[in-house]
């Protein structure tokens, strides 16, 4: 499975690849940053990052695109900045055809750290080991889109399991009422 992991942001963005499946080594495929000059309108701005997305897409293929979800902070201007950026990526990922996952803070600090609340420093630590890189990578946004690749890459088999479960077992209702 190829996983580009987006931490959306309107300055930054983070983006990363990373290859393999579940219970196996994992492979980082690249990892980067698209930049916006914060003075810019933004209009501009929002088109540089689907740019920047699209070039992802071309260069790497992947299979899913995995993004934050976007929650609720104090500073709405943030929020908002984080959840155009959001959009823009998988408006991206729709238009290719690519589906996208979403997964919060804390259950992508839980998939790579084993806890929800764990800081940016331990994020880059673990993503470093599990990837087997010799230095996190810089900024904290680049090591957080591969965190969430990682975690995509590790909870997508249960997700499609248990979507498929609920799917029979609606499937079922449907035909013991028409029967």
């Amino acid at each position: 499975m190829r996983v580009l992991g987006v931490d959306p942001g309107l300055t930054r963005c983070g983006v990363g690849v990373v290859e393999g499946i579940a219970g196996r080594p994992l492979t980082m495929l690249g990892v980067g940053v698209v930049r916006t000059p914060a003075d810019a309108d933004l209009g501009h701005r929002l088109l540089a990052v689907e740019q920047g997305i699209e070039q992802w897409l071309d260069e790497h293929r992947p299979e899913f695109v995995a993004v934050e979800r976007v929650f609720s902070q104090h500073n709405v201007r943030t929020v908002m900045g984080t959840a155009q950026a959001s959009a823009v990526a998988m408006l991206c990922a729709a238009r290719r055809g690519i589906p996208v996952a979403l997964h919060t803070p804390s259950e992508v600090k839980a998939a790579v750290t084993g806890t929800g609340r764990a800081d940016k420093a331990q994020v880059g630590a673990m993503v470093t080991r599990l990837l087997r890189l010799s230095a996190p990578p810089k900024p904290a946004d680049a090591a957080d889109a591969l965190a969430l690749a990682i975690c995509h890459i590790w909870r997508a088999p249960a997700q499609n399991r248990l979507q498929q479960a609920v799917a029979r077992h609606s499937l079922n209702a449907t035909k013991g009422r028409t029967a």
